[in-house]
Order: structure tokens, then sequence, then C-alpha cells
């Protein structure tokens, strides 16, 4: 098993528990525990169970807690011979709609729904992470309600994967707030390079801010104090770049890019749909003229690549930074492929105890954050 590659290469994974936080164990036996809302996103079921059984088949020590209604998951599930003695379903036939307001959701689905379980499963120790492809406001404001936020956090943020020329980076926030101040953006920095500590194997991540051009006088009052605050910090979990723009995204400038919630969405939504355009003029420039299909045949491997390379499904997966556990939130209309890479985000989240690498570069970060 390997970590993702930074910047293009493979780099092993060393896996640790969180069962026990006050101790780090390399202990490659210890099994990890999602929780899993089976009931949430556009497929429910029909996506979270197969989606389950190819995460299995990556982490043959993984086992799962689904929410959801038994008489439609158990079917699926015997279908699965990947997930046998590996799934326990915990039956519940309230589920949160997609459309659902955040506070109609958890006044209706406080302790019944299939999505509040599965994120009190981990609030009790029984999972040791939640995955689930349901309503975004109501995932965040029930995980908020049932886990509270870290001491020091004002408020969590949502971090995804993004795919770029480099490798990958971590953005965030891409849309749990809108509107920010400076310390928020300093949190989401020292949370985003916790982050970045666990998924690219990195001692140092680089960070940036991204705003409207690279010059310091650039940008609002909560950006500008935000730059002086990282500038000053000299924190041993992160190294301050600077001030990044909208194309450095795609470049993969920084390990770690940090917005608020506004912003960050838009530009999510925004590479999501560029993305699709792209790949819908490639299929019309390859099927236009005869010659064009001789040529795509010969470049099938070539165009393969690059579709493989800008499929969302393979960074699928936000993760709710600054709570007292973990949750990932995948898209709603994932396929199955989508949401098992959901749960190797989990997975790897779990077993490099994030919640602790995130307390202790909090802890780094009060100490030396300048008066």
């Amino acid at each position: 098993m390997v970590r993702r590659a930074r910047r293009g290469y493979l780099v092993p994974v060393h896996r640790f528990s969180r069962r026990d936080p006050a101790t780090r164990l390399n202990d490659m036996s210890q099994r990890v525990c999602i929780s899993l809302d089976a009931m949430g996103g556009d497929h429910g079921p029909s996506t979270v169970v197969p989606g389950a059984a190819l995460a299995r088949e990556r982490h043959p020590g993984t086992t799962f807690l689904m929410f959801g209604d038994e008489a439609v998951i158990a079917p699926l599930v015997a279908k699965e011979p990947r997930l046998k003695d590996c799934v326990e379903i915990r039956h519940t036939t309230v589920a949160v709609a997609m459309d659902d307001k955040p506070s109609q959701a958890v006044r209706q689905g406080r302790g019944k729904s299939s999505m509040w379980q599965a994120i009190q499963a981990v609030r009790d120790g029984q999972a040791d992470a939640c995955v689930s492809a349901g309503n975004t406001g109501a995932l965040m404001a029930m995980s908020k309600i049932c886990l509270k936020t870290m001491s020091g956090i004002e408020r969590p943020a949502i971090a995804c994967l993004w795919p770029t020329v480099r490798g990958e980076s971590i953005v965030l926030d891409v849309g749990a707030t809108i509107g920010t101040d400076a310390e928020h953006l300093v949190e989401m920095a020292v949370m985003g390079s916790a982050m970045a500590r666990i998924v690219f194997d990195l001692d140092r991540p680089t960070v940036g801010l991204l705003n409207v051009g690279t010059e310091e006088m650039k940008g609002n009052e909560a950006v500008k104090e935000a730059a002086r605050i990282l500038r000053e910090m000299e924190s041993p979990g992160l190294s301050y770049h600077g001030f990044v723009e909208g194309t450095d995204l795609g470049r993969g400038t920084v390990d770690v890019v940090v917005t608020e919630g506004f912003t960050g969405n838009i530009a999510l939504k925004t590479a999501e749909g560029t993305a699709k355009q792209i790949g819908s003029y490639l299929r019309a420039a390859m099927t236009r003229t005869l010659a064009a299909k001789i040529g795509a045949l010969f470049a099938r491997q070539a165009f393969r690549a690059l579709r493989d390379k800008m499929n969302p499904s393979r960074a699928n997966g936000g993760v709710f930074l600054g709570l007292e556990g973990i949750v990932i939130k995948s898209h709603g209309s994932e396929n199955a492929q989508g949401f098992a890479a959901a749960i190797d985000l989990a997975h790897d989240m779990a077993r490099h105890d994030m919640i602790r690498t995130i307390r202790e570069r909090l802890d780094q970060t009060a100490a030396l954050a300048p008066a």
C-alpha cells in the first residue's frame, strides 16, 4: 500500500492507529472501523455498499458500520463477497434528504437518522471515522453538535485534495463557511498543514494564501493580516510561501492553499466544470472526422491517462477539519469508485491519528504566535 504521491512518485506508508488517543501505535494489525451513512447521497446504498467493497480490497483489515434501512442494505452486502464478515448493519429508516435545511435535518433526525448515528458512532468510540455522501450543510451541523469543535478552533473547514501538474495539493475551505477573519485563515493554515503531513508525508508543507495577486499590498485586510501572522510565526510545522493566485491552484505551487469558503467553493465548482468541458471538447474533436478517429486510436493510452488524471472521483472526499472526530464528505452524485476514494481518505486520516496531529500543530501555533 502506498500513500498518494505529492510530486508524482510513490511514498511508502507507515500507518498508525488512533484507538488510544494518548499514544500512536505503530501496529499494522490494528484495524480501522469506518461508519457509513448508507442512505446519504443521490444513490444511497447502491453506491455505498459497492464503494465499501472496493475500499475493502485496498484495506483488508477495515470493518464497517452501515447505518440505514437494513431491508435495502442487507441484500446488497450479501452480493459482495469482499464484505463478508466485516459489515455490521445498524437499522434506521430515517434519512436526511439532500434538500433538507440543516436546522430541519438536525431537528427531525437528531439521534434517529442514518447520518446522525454514523457521526455518533465516532463520538462514542465505536468507529474511527465517518463517511457520508449526504447533505453537506446537515452533515456539518450534526458533526459540530455531536463531535464538537476542537479547543482553539473558531470554525471547522472543509479541505479537499486538488489535482495539479505536480501531483496533488490540499485546498481549504471549500464551502464550510462564508466570510472569514485573519485568525480563522491562520487556523486553516495550521490544520491544512497537519493534513498534508499525513497525506503527503511532509514534515513542513508549504502554505499559500489565495489572493488576487502575489504582491504584499494586495488583498483585503483579513488576508493581509493572516499573511503577517504566518510570516512572523516561524512554525516548525509549516513553511509560509506567501500569496498565491487562482492560476497556482492547478500548478501545485504550494502543498496547501488557504482561502475562505465562498471563494473556495466557487473555485472548486469552476475546476470541476472546466474538467468536464475539456472532456467534452476532446470527445467531439476525436470523433469529428475519420482521420481524427484514427488518430485517437493511436493516442488512446495518452487520452486514457488524461481522463484518469482529470477524473474527480480520484480525489473525492472533503475532510471536515477542526472537529473532535474524523468526518469525510463524499460528493452526493459520486459512483462506487468515488465513494471508495472517500473511504480511502478516511482510512488514512484514522490510521495516522489526524486529530492528534492537528492538536499538536495547534499547540505549537499557540506557543509561537506573535503577540
